[in-house]
């Protein structure tokens, strides 16, 4: 079973492997390598269930993602307790184009969305998925204070942002619960921001660990256990977001990543 780590001082626990969704409800404007069909629902039923059975308790979802959410709702019925849903407000995506609105109100009315489409009274884990203007975002549009607000009202259990910068990484932190960043074996810019919430208790969630399966070593290595060794050798790291809807690839995944994870491997 996947081992599980504290999503910073949230009280929440994630799986060091979380099941990224894009997949089960987008096929446009994508960068994955190859071409892919959505699932049909007795598919998706039978990859969720693998990831439960496995020990994967973590779901990513985002209004961004199609009917990701939405086939969610149906699909986890009857397992709600048993999953940790992270989900998101700032993009949208309509008629094969993202945009994106970082306000308040749209803030909350895409939660309550959210809420409605996902069939739950409560959304655990709410980022901001960033245009890439990080800093902006935060300072010009109240997004984070209406997240924050959103939790006071107990329709989410923590919130943070989806970055795109170490600046941004590091005024989110500051100022929510968590933070996802890009980490992988051909990019670690993001990593002073997996440190620092290591020092402050934050969560981190780790996005592209594989590249959006474009992960590759000229050294003959396996890519992938190189890649979870190194990210689940550094404490700070909550998660990984995995997006694979080939149950042979999640199962693979899952043992790579318990090995990796394994304490003799740990710093």
């Amino acid at each position: 079973m996947l081992p599980r780590r504290p999503f910073g001082n949230t009280g929440i626990d994630v799986s060091i492997l979380g099941l990224g969704t894009v997949k089960l409800g987008r096929d446009q404007g994508v960068k994955y390598p190859n071409d892919f069909a959505i699932p049909d629902d007795q598919q998706a039923a039978q990859l969720i269930n693998m990831a439960r059975e496995h020990g994967i308790n973590l779901i990513d979802t985002a209004p961004a993602y199609g009917t990701s959410e939405t086939r969610l709702g149906q699909l986890l019925k009857g397992q709600r307790e048993a999953w940790i849903i992270c989900s998101k407000v700032g993009e949208e995506f309509e008629q094969g184009k993202s945009f994106y609105d970082f306000t308040p109100e749209h803030t909350r009315f895409s939660v309550e969305r959210s809420l409605k489409r996902l069939r739950t009274e409560m959304i655990d884990i709410v980022l901001v998925h960033s245009d890439g203007n990080d800093e902006a975002i935060i300072r010009d549009y109240g997004t984070l204070d209406m997240l924050a607000q959103l939790k006071a009202e107990g329709k989410i259990r923590a919130f943070g942002m989806s970055t795109k910068t170490v600046e941004g990484g590091l005024l989110a932190a500051e100022k929510s619960d968590a933070v996802m960043v890009t980490w992988n074996l051909q990019y670690d810019r993001e990593l002073p921001v997996v440190d620092y919430c290591l020092a402050q208790h934050k969560g981190i969630l780790i996005k592209k660990a594989l590249a959006s399966g474009h992960a590759t070593l000229t050294t003959g290595e396996d890519p992938v256990q190189k890649t979870f060794q190194m990210i689940f050798q550094h404490p700070g790291v909550s998660s990984a977001i995995i997006g694979t809807i080939n149950p042979t690839h999640l199962r693979d995944n899952i043992d790579k990543a318990i090995r990796a994870a394994a304490p003799g491997n740990r710093k």
